[in-house]
């Protein structure tokens, strides 16, 4: 019953999480989840961003906690030893990304989420470049 009331307040939220868990079950291993968490990380912080600029503070916090949650899931599954030096600056990128969101998430300023999101997609093109 509890999908039933959530589905009738927000059938677009219930219907992006169910989209994003099918899509993660199809992409479960390797570099296409990678290149699904890059994706989903670009849509939350634009989507923070457009947040602020409507003073959506609901969704703002809801999206910021997202793109935390899935900058922590890219670092943390880091393959140090594997990915060498990659993997350390990857790892600064991700924690510098995180501090910016957090920072960026007490404020009212549109452009350190846009800033992130763009740096992300850029990372995202490479990673899909590189594992092609």
């Amino acid at each position: 019953m509890a999908y039933a009331s959530t589905l009738l307040r927000d059938p677009w939220s219930t219907y992006r999480e169910i989209d994003i868990a099918g899509r993660a079950a199809q992409a479960a291993t390797g570099p296409a989840l990678v290149q699904l968490l890059y994706a989903e990380l670009v849509a939350a912080l634009r989507a923070a961003a457009c947040a602020v600029e409507t003073r959506a503070f609901r969704v703002k916090s809801e999206r910021v906690t997202r793109a935390t949650a899935i900058l922590f899931a890219l670092e943390s599954n880091l393959d140090f030893e594997a990915g060498g030096e990659v993997s350390k600056t990857l790892a600064r990128l991700y924690a510098g990304a995180r501090n910016e969101v957090v920072a960026a998430s007490i404020g009212d300023d549109p452009r350190p989420f846009r800033s992130t999101a763009d740096t992300m997609a850029e990372i995202a093109a490479a990673w899909a470049t590189a594992t092609a």
